[in-house]
């Protein structure tokens, strides 16, 4: 490595030292800012700009990040930050004395502090802090990444998640609105007397879902468990037990691959209503979405990766047979059985495996064809059997399901269906797939003894829905990629420094 390449690790490598002698100098005289146990704060940043005309003239106690320092003589600014924005703050050595200004004047980019002062506007109408007491509450003993690199390498934001909330108010925001979302999503559901629950994160078999588990084994049993691939199963034994409305929002874990679509470790809501069916889940979805996105984001049009999204209209609703005759000119109603439905794959390039049927096939159909074209919010219904272990067949054509998908931006965002209530069909479906799995297929279910013993006491006719939290809030909050809206995405280890 050259001279000129290793002069920033010098200097990073200066200020490191720089800092430790100036905590060590601190400690020797006796005024260790880690021994600080507590900080009265009576107000905040964002609290005080925002009412500026009811806090003149007062004197308020802050608390928080000191971003930047200006002038050095008799008198500084500095900005200080909080949790709620940042505001100017002014430091006059004739005010807060000889001693403390001395102090001040150390105090380092990054360092935590308390701020009492009178509130006033500058000359400029900048609204600050005219301080009259700096107390250093935690010594940063790393400067923040802007001054040498920035901190534009976003494997580094994600996996230093908090120098990416220092530097980058906007992150902050989307986390502040992610909770809000979160927050409004119960309020919808409890407003409609759902009843929030909590189930099993560790499952002794994988099902509920099409995906590949984590492993895990269980020392005090001796077995191997599963995280949650999904919520369903338990929930809906909650309907067999006479809740009719139920709903939970919760980890589940996919051990599959990750992109900025997918996260092994995602938030998911599914509810379960008895007496209704995917007609109402529908209507449900729709409406849910729209008022959490009016109530938060305070709109129903929104801009996403350069494209308006218009949730204000009616959703479109095709069926999965239509959407691929309008894509790809493909009328599956014409296509008789499995043969024709592989050679058919063949002409138009789709690949399939062997164990596929022509329900397979069609979905296969749908992916390659339809999915990119699905911008505007449309419910892709009526799914085939094969693909659909969990919902319940169409009286009008049993080879399909009452189950719709819920498309934007051409991706997926919710999954619901009229729930399989009939335990002599469930058995045969889950068979299938137990046949699946034994031949290779990592994402096919197990046979659930137990889900079967429960809907063989009855459970009513049943809607239920799955929506995506993380994809949510990445299109009500504009963010490009999953981890954006994940505070801790999964991350392969930091490569060790040598």
């Amino acid at each position: 490595m050259s001279e000129q390449n290793n002069t920033p690790e010098l200097e990073l490598s200066e200020l490191l030292k720089i800092r430790r002698d100036k905590l060590k100098e601190l400690q020797d005289s006796g005024m260790n800012p880690f021994e600080l146990v507590k900080y009265d704060v009576d107000n905040y940043t964002s609290n005080i700009k925002e009412n500026f005309e009811e806090f003149e003239g007062k004197s308020v106690s802050v608390a928080g990040r000191l971003m930047s320092k200006r002038g050095m003589g008799k008198a500084s600014f500095c900005d200080l930050q909080d949790k709620s924005g940042r505001i100017q703050t002014y430091v006059r050595k004739d005010v807060i004395g000889d001693d403390e200004y001395t102090l001040f004047k150390k105090y380092d980019i990054g360092d935590i502090v308390g701020i009492k002062g009178e509130v006033f506007k500058t000359h400029t109408g900048e609204i600050s802090i005219k301080a009259s007491e700096v107390t250093l509450l935690s010594k940063s003993l790393l400067p923040l990444p802007e001054k040498f690199h920035g901190l534009k390498d976003m494997d580094l934001r994600y996996r230093q998640r908090y120098v990416d909330l220092i530097i980058n108010p906007e992150v902050r925001d989307t986390f502040v609105n992610r909770s809000k979302i979160i927050k409004e999503i119960r309020n919808y559901l409890d407003g409609r007397d759902f009843l929030e629950v909590e189930t099993p994160v560790l499952h002794s078999i994988a099902g509920g879902a099409a995906a590949r588990p984590f492993i895990t084994h269980h020392n005090a049993l001796d077995i191997d468990m599963y995280m949650r691939i999904a919520l369903e199963l338990h929930l809906k034994r909650l309907i067999v037990g006479g809740f009719d409305k139920v709903y939970e929002i919760g980890r589940v874990f996919r051990n599959e691959g990750m992109s900025i679509r997918h996260n092994p470790e995602f938030t998911l809501l599914e509810l379960y209503q008895a007496y209704t069916d995917y007609n109402g889940m529908m209507d449900l979805t729709e409406d849910l979405i729209r008022t959490v996105a009016q109530n938060i984001i305070g709109k129903t049009v929104l801009e996403y990766n350069d494209q308006e999204i218009d949730l204000s209209k009616p959703f479109e609703r095709l069926s999965m047979k239509d959407a691929v005759k309008k894509y790809a000119n493909v009328d599956f109603d014409e296509i008789a059985d499995t043969e024709a439905a592989k050679k058919a794959a063949k002409d138009y390039n789709v690949e399939y495996e062997e164990h596929h049927l022509k329900g397979d096939i069609l979905n296969l159909f749908f992916e390659q064809f339809v999915e990119e074209h699905l911008q505007q919010p449309t419910f892709i219904m009526d799914h085939p059997v094969e693909i659909s272990p969990l919902a319940k067949r169409k009286p009008s054509d049993p080879n399909y399901t009452e189950r719709f998908e819920l498309f934007i931006t051409g991706r997926e965002f919710a999954n619901a269906f009229s729930e399989l209530n009939d335990p002599i069909d469930q058995r045969v479906r889950f068979e299938r797939q137990a046949q699946l799995k034994a031949a290779g297929d990592d994402e096919a279910t197990d046979l659930d003894e137990d889900f079967i013993t429960a809907l063989e006491y009855g459970m009513p006719p049943t809607g239920g829905l799955g929506i995506g939290i993380d994809r949510l809030i990445m299109l009500l909050t504009n963010s490009y990629s999953i981890r954006d809206v994940i505070l801790f995405p999964t991350m392969k280890p930091a490569p060790k420094q040598i």
